[in-house]
């Protein structure tokens, strides 16, 4: 089984690319090697035609020529013609007299096709010109014949012309064993070349399938170098996106766990402590429920505290529309007041419509508030405001309590971080952190400035959307 594995990993993506472009590669080699050949042999063909039509017509010529007309028999005109014609190595001509072997020109052929019986006796049998192919010992061979008789001479010849196709198509098909062996030399340089170029561009893949190899479900930090722009370089950054996606809801999980193990485990001690010393009266029985109901209420608030917080690392998590920014600061407000005593005061109000999930930037306005409320005595002041500014939209929540120093403002916005003043505050410390999450899911930022003993201003900082359709100022 695993020699199974390993031959399939051994045909790698690299090695079927190859493969395929090798096939097709000597696919294409080959018919254009079939094709170089039918082309070749077809000139070949038409360039003996033109040769033995051209002997012909040269032996025509000559007879009607003073040479040829002023020879009175059929010896003297061959033997003439062969005294006066020059062949090729590849050629030869010869001439029958009365049907025996006459006279031959002086080149020596390849094969000494006059001295072959059998093809004399096949043109022995012919009384007007003809033509055909033979095999020779030099290979194929192509001739025609030409009945000779001259007028008063009862002697008859023939004139025989051979072309040895073989001899002369051999400098044309040496050419195309030159272009198969250059390629076989293109077809191993182009796969060679291939084999760098595929690993250089599946090297991403490759890192790819390693990183993947190595991630374990505590460790998600391994990421991809990508280079280039292509596809594979796309496919690694879209793995690298994904990694990063994985690492985040992981260690979202991990944090949501470890929070939810740190901060109730108190209120669980709490509760089974209680419900372990609680007594048989119905006094003690009352202060113990009343107790133990207050611990599970807080339980409950962190719980969806850590909840909101794990869903602010969604997508999903806000969901923006068209939202009025005075009818949101106006609405908050008017809520707000109902968390204190303290005296309410809208500090500056802006107008227009912005791109914001409405309901979150509520939420986080009250959480604002309700800590202003938690700190500020009840004859303070706690002011709320929003200001449009040229690219962004600013909230903010003052108020007039204890405020904090510089050390305690360190940190104020992580998880169950709380100042030293508001250490004795019912909450788990997640309040800051439920804004920060709010307004980054946005794009922005908070950020807080107090003194210690002159009141805080937490300020929200938002990127300014208008919805389609309108300008900077909110108009059509």
């Amino acid at each position: 089984m695993t020699n199974v594995k390993g031959s399939r990993r051994a045909l790698s993506a690299r090695g079927r690319i190859i493969g395929a472009m090798v096939v097709l590669l000597a696919a294409a080699f080959s018919a254009s090697l079939m094709w170089s050949a039918q082309v070749l042999s077809s000139k070949t063909d038409a360039l003996v035609a033109d040769r033995l039509t051209h002997a012909a017509d040269s032996f025509r010529a000559f007879s009607v020529s003073p040479s040829g007309r002023y020879q009175h028999t059929v010896d003297e005109l061959l033997t003439r013609y062969m005294q006066d014609t020059a062949t090729y190595p590849m050629e030869t001509q010869f001439s029958l007299l009365d049907g025996a072997p006459h006279r031959r020109t002086q080149a020596d052929p390849p094969v000494r096709l006059d001295l072959d019986a059998e093809f004399m006796a096949r043109l022995a049998h012919h009384s007007a010109p003809t033509h055909g192919t033979l095999q020779t010992a030099a290979g194929e061979a192509a001739y025609a014949a030409i009945p000779v008789s001259v007028v008063g001479d009862s002697h008859s010849g023939t004139l025989v012309y051979v072309q040895f196709r073989s001899a002369l198509s051999q400098p044309l098909y040496s050419s195309l064993g030159i272009f198969a062996v250059a390629s076989v030399l293109a077809l191993v340089g182009a796969a060679l070349a291939a084999w760098f170029i595929a690993g250089r561009v599946l090297s991403p893949v490759r890192l790819v399938r390693e990183a993947a190899e190595s991630i374990t479900e505590t460790d998600l930090r391994r990421r991809i170098e990508v280079v280039g722009r292509d596809d594979v370089a796309a496919l690694a950054s879209t793995f690298n996106r994904m990694l990063d996606r994985l690492e985040t809801a992981f260690t979202t999980q991990q944090q949501f766990v470890d929070d939810a193990g740190h901060e109730l485990r108190t209120p669980i001690t709490v509760v089974r402590g209680q419900l372990e010393m609680m007594g048989d009266s119905p006094e003690e029985r009352n202060e113990t429920i009343a107790l133990v109901t207050d611990e599970l209420d807080r339980m409950s608030r962190i719980v969806n505290d850590l909840l909101l917080l794990a869903k602010a690392e969604q997508p999903d998590f806000i969901v923006r529309e068209e939202v009025e920014v005075m009818d949101l600061l106006v609405d908050t407000l008017a809520k707000a007041r109902m968390l204190g005593p303290q005296h309410w005061v809208l500090d500056e109000l802006a107008e227009g419509p912005v791109l914001a999930d409405g309901q979150r930037l509520t939420q986080a306005l009250m959480q604002l508030a309700t800590n202003a409320a938690a700190h500020t005595p009840p004859d303070g002041t706690i002011g709320m405001g929003s200001r449009i500014l040229a690219d962004s939209l600013v909230l903010w929540v003052r108020d007039t309590g204890s405020g904090m120093s510089e050390a305690e403002q360190e940190g104020i916005f992580e998880r169950f971080r709380r100042g030293t003043a508001r250490r004795t505050s019912p909450g788990a410390g997640l309040g800051l952190s439920i804004v920060n999450s709010i307004v980054d899911a946005h794009g922005g930022k908070v950020r807080v400035q107090s003194i210690k003993g002159a009141g805080s201003t937490f300020e929200i900082s938002l990127p300014l959307l208008r919805p389609e359709g309108l300008d900077e100022s909110g108009q059509p």
